[in-house]
């Protein structure tokens, strides 16, 4: 697997990956994380989508040369939490391709993730997910070294903040 740099020209190939993740969770009953009907076509989420690629940084993970998901991360978190008392590194962003599932694509955009923060002095590492349903995304995080620190609803989306602690470079 490698990790590559990624911007605004891969807009088109992170809709894709999240028309692709809802049409997976909604096959399972699943749709109260992100809806039922494809991310590509409502305006509004597609313009969420831009903007992230515009102002976040965007690493993408390939497998064999092909896309397999997609990190975003930002010094600061969106505008519906809190920011952080310290510097940070907030993942806005990750989606993986369903083809990939199981090869751990996630685990390594996290792994991205926390050395980036480690780069760049933040020693706190956050992500928000949905906190509804049967809570696997919660834990999918919490497998990955994350606790639980806040709740927060959008609307009627109820979210969960995660955090972990990201050692100073040695």
């Amino acid at each position: 697997m490698e990790i590559r740099r990624g911007g605004t020209p891969d807009v088109p190939l992170i809709m894709a990956m999240m028309d692709g993740a809802v049409a997976w969770l909604a096959a399972r009953g699943r749709a109260g994380q992100w809806g039922s009907e494809p991310w590509s076509g409502s305006p509004r989420r597609v313009e969420r989508i831009e903007g992230i690629a515009r102002s976040d940084e965007i690493w993408v993970a390939e497998v064999d040369g092909r896309p397999a998901g997609v990190l975003a991360v930002s010094p600061e978190p969106p505008a519906y939490v809190d920011a952080a008392s310290e510097p940070e590194l907030y993942i806005t962003l990750l989606v993986t391709d369903r083809a990939f599932t199981g090869l751990g694509v996630g685990a390594e955009l996290i792994d991205k993730a926390r050395s980036e923060a480690r780069a760049k002095g933040a020693g706190l590492l956050r992500v928000d997910c949905y906190g509804g349903g049967d809570g696997r995304l919660v834990e999918y995080y919490r497998r990955n070294g994350f606790d639980p620190v806040a709740e927060f609803t959008v609307g009627d989306w109820p979210g969960r903040v995660l955090a972990q602690r990201v050692p100073a470079p040695a």
